[in-house]
């Protein structure tokens, strides 16, 4: 299984003013940090080695997520500290440090994701491309759609939503991707990068497999997002 990446370094704005006092992925749900269901998860998936991507009140996530041996997951870290560099910049300062490892997945920090993710190694072992994004069909039900799948390929990913392409939009970010360490060397070092310019950049260039996936995505970042996620784990 790859190492995991987490990006959980962001200030979590639409969380406020939970988050004055939180990091985002340490908010409550059902009683328990959100972390904590999120690290149980990817042990549950199969994954063994965790990179935690951290910058806001990182040493709170720090203190409670540790080596990670709780949830018998290798967690490591990579700190921005207080100059946030946005989920990209994020990225390269972990390629920078030395500690990525050659391929991994990269997802969000208030993410939660039901799907198979050693299925999701899979598909991009075979793909051609340096880097997969795992889709779902959601015709703006969840959120805007913002990627145009064909055939294990995504043709456009781009949040901005070209007025060309919206009608073809009908799939979105699931959350999780696969990517080729090369991938993060394309980010300017030192720079305030967004992960979604690379992944639209690389959706551009012809670089970017897809898996469409079935299972609906969750998250934390929002208080509607944490009802849904709530509901779900009830069950």
């Amino acid at each position: 299984m790859l190492q995991c990446v987490v990006l959980a370094g962001g200030i979590g704005t639409r969380m406020r003013p939970q988050t004055q006092r939180l990091p985002k992925a340490l908010l409550p749900v059902l009683g328990h940090p959100f972390a904590d269901w999120q690290l149980r998860l990817l042990a549950e998936q199969g994954v063994e080695r965790v990179l935690y991507s951290i910058g806001y009140r990182g040493e709170m996530i720090r203190d409670l997520v540790g080596d990670g041996s709780r949830w018998g997951l290798r967690v490591g870290y990579v700190d921005e500290g207080e100059r946030l560099r946005g989920t990209g910049g994020a990225l390269r300062l972990a390629l920078d440090e030395g500690l990525l490892e050659d391929e991994f997945f990269v997802l969000y920090g208030d993410s939660y994701l039901p799907t198979d993710m050693a299925a999701v190694g899979r598909a991009w072992k075979a793909a051609p491309q340096p880097a997969l994004m795992t889709v779902y069909r959601n015709d703006d039900r969840w959120d805007r759609s913002n990627a145009v799948y064909d055939d294990g390929r995504v043709l456009i990913y781009d949040k901005s939503r070209p007025a060309d392409r919206v009608a073809e939009m009908r799939w979105i970010d699931y959350g999780l991707s696969a990517l080729a360490r090369e991938c993060a060397t394309r980010i300017p070092a030192g720079a305030v990068v967004d992960l979604a310019d690379l992944m639209r950049d690389l959706s551009v260039a012809g670089e970017l497999a897809g898996l469409e996936v079935a299972e609906r995505f969750y998250e934390a970042g929002s208080a509607e997002g944490i009802r849904e996620l709530e509901r779900y784990l009830s069950r």
